[in-house]
Order: structure tokens, then C-alpha cells, then sequence
């Protein structure tokens, strides 16, 4: 929908992704589906008003709600990468989602939009080209931790939550 108006004119241009069956996705699929589905929300953000939404007892704006989406994935990409490895994950001391940065209170534009669609697309390419490497595995065993098919549940999960929690910016119709 155009966001000047309201009319019908079709928003950006939605990256097909291929799934082999999809009443019963794969991981991999989740991930690059639940990008594609964060960037379309992402787009209802466009002339955002500045007014953040009080959800999961933080300050949720457009930039914040992206940063915290690609933060996210790089936390589990890492967390893969590790457990594929057999080595130990660098801790996380920072908590983004708790916090709301003076970065995150910026206006949300096109720009802004492009630059989030390359960047999120091109994360969740590389977990879903790793999560296809290790196929064989996502179900493993891991102790105390998610397998890797949970992380990826998890991350596509989380993508659509975070980028329910702005709100879509009004459409308000030209003045007659």
C-alpha cells in the first residue's frame, strides 16, 4: 500500500523464498520467510512519528526494534557457529533488548528501510546457508541448550515478535 496516499500501489518487492514443502518448513526457510516478513512490517514504519510503543517492559521504535533483530541473529549465528565448532561462545554481557539507545530514537526513512533490507537479508542468508550445512544435525542432542533446529525456531520466532512491537505509521490522506 502506498504510503502517501493509501492507494493500491504494491510496497517493495517481497524476495521469493524457494521451499520445498510448506506445510512443513525447514529451518533455513523459517529464517529467510521471517526476514522477508520483518522487512514488509519494517516498510509500515516509513515516516514513523517518533512515539515509541511500551512492550516486553521496554521502548520500542523502528531502529530499535531492527537493531535488536539483527543483534539477535548474529547472537545465534554465533551460538551455531560455536556448537558446529566444539568451542565455547564469547559471552554476552549486553542486553539490547533492554535497552534503548539514543541511535534508536531516529527518524525511519526509505534509506533507512533499504539499508535494513540489505543487511537483515544478508544475515539471514548465512544462518540459513549454515543451518542447510548442518542439516544432519539440527536435531543433536545439546545437553541444557536448544538444538540447532530450536535456534533457528527460536530466531524466526523472535524476528516476528520484535518487529510486531513498533507500531505501522498512519496513513493520513492528503487534504481535499
Amino acid at each position: 500500500m502506498c504510503l502517501s496516499c493509501g492507494c493500491d500501489e504494491p510496497g517493495r518487492i517481497r524476495q521469493e523464498i524457494a521451499v520445498a514443502d510448506a506445510a512443513a518448513l525447514r529451518p533455513d526457510e523459517r529464517v529467510l520467510i521471517a526476514a522477508e516478513d520483518t522487512l514488509a512490517l519494517a516498510e509500515t514504519w516509513i515516516g514513523w512519528n517518533g512515539c515509541a510503543v511500551m512492550s516486553l517492559g521496554n521502548a520500542w521504535t523502528p531502529a530499535k526494534a531492527l537493531r535488536r533483530i539483527e543483534d539477535h541473529l548474529i547472537d545465534h549465528l554465533c551460538q551455531i557457529e560455536t556448537r558446529a565448532a566444539g568451542a565455547a561462545s564469547v559471552g554476552d554481557p549486553w542486553r539490547g533488548r533492554s535497552i534503548t539507545l539514543d541511535a534508536d530514537w531516529a527518524r525511519f526513512t526509505e534509506a533507512d528501510l533499504d539499508e535494513a533490507s540489505a543487511r537483515l537479508r544478508r544475515l539471514a542468508q548465512v544462518m540459513a546457508l549454515r543451518l542447510r550445512a548442518l542439516e544432519p544435525r539440527w536435531d543433536d542432542h545439546a545437553g541444557d541448550e536448544w538444538t540447532i533446529r530450536a535456534i533457528a525456531e527460536h530466531v524466526a520466532d523472535a524476528m516476528r515478535v520484535y518487529a510486531s512491537r513498533p507500531a505501522p505509521t498512519a496513513l493520513v490522506p492528503p487534504p481535499a
